[in-house]
C-alpha cells in the first residue's frame, strides 16, 4: 500500500502544472552596448563590429548550459526588435527593455554595457593593427607583449515596473600575452554587416577571446545567483479561435505571446452586453462557457491544441487564461 502511495503521488506531480514561483524564470537577452570601447574595437578589428551582439550570444549559451533560466530565442528577439524599431542606443535602457519584455512574455529582460575591451597597457603606444590579405598584424616600432582584458556589467531588469532587480559585472584577463590581440594573426571573420562569430572556437583561442570567456562566465554566474530576485509573472492570455477541425483548434496567437505547449485555456463565446441606461455604455459583456483547450502546439503566430467540453466550438471564440 506505501509503495502504491507513492507511485501515485510522484505520478500526480508529473501531471500538475508548475505555479509561476515553481517555474524557471523566463529572460531574453539584449545585445550588449559597447559604445564606450567603440573606439578600441574598431582599432582592433580594422571596422565595426557589433561585440554586443557577441557578447549577448555567448552569454546566451552560458546561461542555457547552467540551466538556472529559460532563456528566450536570441533570433525570436531580433525579429521583435526589428519589427518594433527597437533602436541600439535602447539597448540599456530599463523602461525600454521594460516594453520588450512585455511584448514577447518574459520574466525579465537580461541588458548589459562593455566597459573596457582590448589591452592592459592603454597608456602604452603599441601600434595600429591592420589587415594584410585577410589577417591581421601589427605596425608601429612598440612590440612590447601585452594581455587582453575584458570588463561586463550587466543589469536584470523587471518587465512589469522596469526596476533593476539585480547587477552583475565580470572581468576576464588572458593568461598569455602578446603583440596581436587576435592571436598570431587571427583569421578574419568579420562580415561587412559588422558581424563577428565571437562564439566560435577560433575565436575563444585568441588573447582576446580568452579573456571575453572569463568575463562572460563571471558575469553568468552572478546572474545565476540572482535567479531568486526575478520575480516569476503571471502571463494571462487572450486570442480568438481561427480554425475548427473536430476536436483540433488552432488560435491567433503563439509563443511571441507566451503560449506554450501544456498551456491549458478557456473557451468562451460572446454573448449580451449589459449597457448604461443613462449613457447608453457598454458595462458588462455576458460570455458563454464552451470548454477548454489543452494547447499540444505552437509556433510564433499561432497554436494548435485539443478541445474539450459540452459546447461546440466556433471560429471567433475567445480563448483565454482559465482564472
Amino acid at each position: 500500500m506505501k509503495t502504491s502511495l507513492i507511485t501515485a503521488t510522484l505520478a500526480l506531480s508529473c501531471v500538475l502544472p508548475l505555479t509561476p514561483q515553481e517555474r524557471k524564470r523566463r529572460v531574453a537577452i539584449m545585445n550588449f552596448e559597447y559604445g564606450t570601447v567603440s573606439s578600441s574595437v574598431a582599432s582592433i578589428f580594422n571596422t565595426n563590429v557589433d561585440v554586443g551582439r557577441g557578447i549577448a550570444d555567448i552569454l546566451v549559451d552560458k546561461l542555457v548550459t547552467s540551466g538556472a533560466y529559460q532563456v528566450y530565442e536570441r533570433k525570436a528577439l531580433d525579429k521583435i526588435l526589428q519589427e518594433q524599431n527597437f533602436s541600439n542606443s535602447d539597448r540599456a535602457n530599463p523602461a525600454s527593455a521594460a516594453r520588450i519584455g512585455q511584448l514577447i512574455g518574459v520574466d525579465a529582460i537580461i541588458v548589459g554595457s562593455i566597459t573596457q575591451f582590448g589591452r592592459d597597457d592603454k597608456t602604452t603606444e603599441v601600434g595600429a593593427i591592420g589587415r594584410v590579405t585577410g589577417r591581421y598584424g601589427i605596425s608601429g616600432v612598440g612590440k612590447r607583449e601585452s594581455k587582453a582584458v575584458v570588463a561586463l556589467t550587466s543589469r536584470i531588469i523587471n518587465v512589469d515596473t522596469g526596476e533593476i532587480v539585480a547587477t552583475a559585472s565580470g572581468t576576464g584577463q588572458s593568461t598569455r600575452g602578446g603583440t596581436a590581440l587576435l592571436g598570431a594573426g587571427g583569421g578574419q571573420t568579420a562580415s561587412g554587416g559588422g558581424y563577428y562569430d565571437m562564439s566560435s572556437r577560433n575565436f575563444a583561442a585568441t588573447i582576446l577571446g580568452e579573456a571575453v570567456t572569463k568575463a562572460v562566465e563571471v558575469t553568468a554566474k552572478q546572474l545565476d545567483a540572482s535567479v531568486s530576485r526575478v520575480p516569476a509573472r503571471t502571463i494571462r492570455l487572450q486570442g480568438l479561435v481561427a480554425d475548427v477541425n473536430g476536436g483540433i483548434l488552432i488560435i491567433n496567437i503563439g509563443s511571441k505571446a507566451g503560449v506554450k505547449s501544456g498551456d491549458k485555456l478557456e473557451v468562451s463565446r460572446p454573448g449580451r452586453e449589459i449597457t448604461d441606461p443613462a449613457t447608453g455604455r457598454v458595462i458588462r459583456r455576458i460570455t458563454d462557457r464552451v470548454g477548454e483547450l489543452v494547447i499540444t502546439e505552437a509556433d510564433e503566430s499561432s497554436a494548435t491544441g485539443r478541445f474539450s467540453g459540452s459546447g461546440e466550438p466556433k471560429v471567433g471564440d475567445i480563448v483565454k487564461t482559465i482564472g
